[in-house]
């Protein structure tokens, strides 16, 4: 109330904040209507004909594209995390400061942040399913996936690195460690909870992913018996179910899944960084 009363002493201040309690307001209602809406669709719809192992047009199974969400996440973040942390590395520790390659590449990097992933599906295509004849498969849905969240990690891991105090730089190197042992052994786990915020957003983006890996891994509903056999996601499941028109009840039950596998997913890598950063 003291606070609210300050604010009223002057009208600009109680202007703005009204504007963020509305902002605030309008976010969290809109967010809360989402979930509530397709919780209410979803939940009575949910099946257990949707979790057999094998997809048929009886049951319109989801369980492969389970499967098939947790193996293309950690595909691709088995790729584009050491490459993203490693490039970051390289340009906060090692790169020439104020250089212009080093300019070159950040620019580059947050151009590629704001790319639309249906940009990144027909490179996918064009590269990948057309030029290497990989066709439709899980590889090349993967490393599309990887390169469009490669900035994201990048960008993140370096703003993590640079936010790092130089006194521990210092101190490791008055103590006589050396460039590499400093970098890895003090700087770089200083920043892991910035680190693993990226990889968690990178996370987020992967498992909701469906317009590049239309593109690139196609739409075959079943657990991918190598790694250039076609496959879907559980996001491109639900794109699937309901673009068919068929089996709208079905979509809004694999639309709940999905959501409670996100926040599943995204509460594990919360749990990991945790036990990390206390470590």
């Amino acid at each position: 109330m003291q606070k609210l009363k300050e604010y009223t002493k002057h009208p600009g201040s109680f202007i703005v904040f009204i504007l963020i309690i509305l902002a605030t307001i309008i976010t969290v209602g809109t967010m809360l209507f989402l979930v509530a809406y397709i919780l209410l669709k979803g939940i009575p719809n949910i099946t257990p004909q949707l979790f057999e192992w094998e997809y048929n047009s009886d049951n319109v199974s989801m369980m492969p594209a389970i499967i098939n969400t947790v193996l293309m996440t950690g595909a691709t973040l088995l790729m584009a995390v050491p490459i993203g942390v490693f490039s970051a590395v390289y340009l906060a520790e090692y790169a020439k400061k104020g250089s212009k390659l080093v300019k070159l590449i950040r620019v580059t990097v947050e151009t590629l942040s704001g790319i639309p992933s249906i940009v990144y599906g027909l490179f996918g295509f064009l590269a990948f399913v057309v030029a290497l004849k990989w066709e439709y498969s899980f590889i090349s849905g993967s490393i599309t996936l990887a390169i469009m969240v490669l900035p994201l990690i990048m960008r993140t891991t370096e703003e993590a690195i640079m936010a790092v105090p130089d006194s521990y730089r210092e101190g490791s190197f008055g103590l006589g460690a050396g460039k590499l042992r400093t970098v890895f052994r003090i700087v770089v786990p200083t920043a892991m909870p910035g680190i693993l915020s990226g990889v968690i957003l990178a996370i987020g983006r992967i498992v909701g992913e469906t317009a590049a890996l239309i593109f690139t891994a196609g739409t075959t509903a079943a657990v991918p018996k190598d790694i250039f056999s076609s496959t879907r996601t559980l996001a491109v499941h639900m794109y699937c179910l309901l673009s068919e028109g068929l089996y709208t009840e079905q979509a809004y039950a694999t639309a709940v899944i999905l959501l409670a596998m996100v926040i599943i997913i995204n509460a594990l890598s919360s749990f990991c960084a945790k036990k990390l950063t206390k470590k």
